[in-house]
């Protein structure tokens, strides 16, 4: 028998369908964004890790792309492999699935969860859109049959309720361990990552339907410059005709983005940012192995 003082430590892999609610989810159990988050499926296309300190443990979450039927696209496949990838090297699952709400592609996150026959927490999600609220107990109690879950945790990532109570129930079915990271340090993603992530959050957001899935960023130079951190950064289209539709009338739509982004990135990292955005056409880089192993997506 383990007690509950013994210091737990290991990788907790939030999973489940697209716009689920994962990097929302993650950003609210680390206390930090490290995760973008829009309204559009698939928007998460990498493994990101965050990490939680805890008086007794150290959570390590796994932020994965949202499991898919359709993968057309080689970039659609190489999500579903890092997602699966990191089901591999977890310790314990947390599915997110919506409270109300189960789908096709919610059965298919639920049988890698049962095929990897590891721990898994169900984490119910946006339990503050449930009305009236008595509609949550047969939901949860429908969950409960579906699979032998560890613990079945309802939450609201947007509105942080019961956040803290999936944070020590996860950290309950962890093994006992020492810590793998350094005290205070949040995530594993480098700093040119979390930078091209959030030009890209700021890009899907001003784009909503007019580009679909073929913009992609890459911070081709970091440099200190005058006590600023100036960045060079390339959004990469998969066709010459998304290039103007990118850059808008007398390229205000790009000056839109660089602003939000350029503000968002000073507060996230707590100091003066100068960016260059500059828009290339690299044809179809989605289908493209080559080209999602340049972008760092394979």
């Amino acid at each position: 028998m383990t007690s509950e003082s013994e210091f737990r430590s290991g990788f907790a892999a939030l999973v489940g369908r697209p716009n689920v609610g994962k990097s929302t989810l993650l950003n609210v159990l680390v206390g930090q964004k490290l995760s973008i988050v829009t309204p559009r499926p698939q928007t998460t296309r990498h493994r990101i890790v965050g990490i939680s300190h805890l008086p007794n443990a150290q959570i390590a979450f796994v932020d994965t792309p949202g499991l898919h039927q359709h993968v057309n696209r080689a970039l659609n496949r190489a999500m579903n492999r890092t997602a699966a990838t990191s089901l591999n090297d977890a310790d314990l699952l947390v599915l997110v699935v919506e409270a109300g709400k189960w789908t096709a592609e919610d059965d298919l996150a639920l049988e890698r969860v049962a095929a990897s026959g590891l721990p898994a927490v169900a984490a119910v999600n946006k339990i503050d859109q449930v009305r009236p609220r008595d509609r949550l107990l047969p939901y949860l109690a429908a969950v409960a049959k579906r699979h032998e879950f560890v613990a079945i945790v309802p939450v609201s990532a947007l509105k942080a309720h019961n956040v803290e109570d999936l944070r020590k129930t996860i950290a309950l079915h962890l093994p006992v361990a020492p810590a793998m990271y350094a005290d205070g340090e949040l995530t594993e993603s480098s700093l040119e990552f979390r930078i091209a992530e959030m030009i890209r959050e700021k890009l899907t957001l001003e784009l909503n339907q007019e580009v679909p899935y073929g913009v992609a960023v890459e911070v081709e130079q970091l440099s200190e410059q005058d006590g600023q951190l100036a960045v060079e950064a390339a959004i990469w289209v998969d066709r010459e005709g998304q290039k103007p539709i990118v850059i808008g009338a007398k390229g205000e739509r790009l000056k839109r983005v660089g602003r939000s982004a350029r503000l968002a990135l000073n507060s996230l990292l707590g100091r003066r940012l100068h960016l260059n955005l500059w828009v290339k056409v690299r044809e179809n880089w989605a289908d493209n192995a080559r080209a999602l192993k340049h972008l760092g997506l394979e």
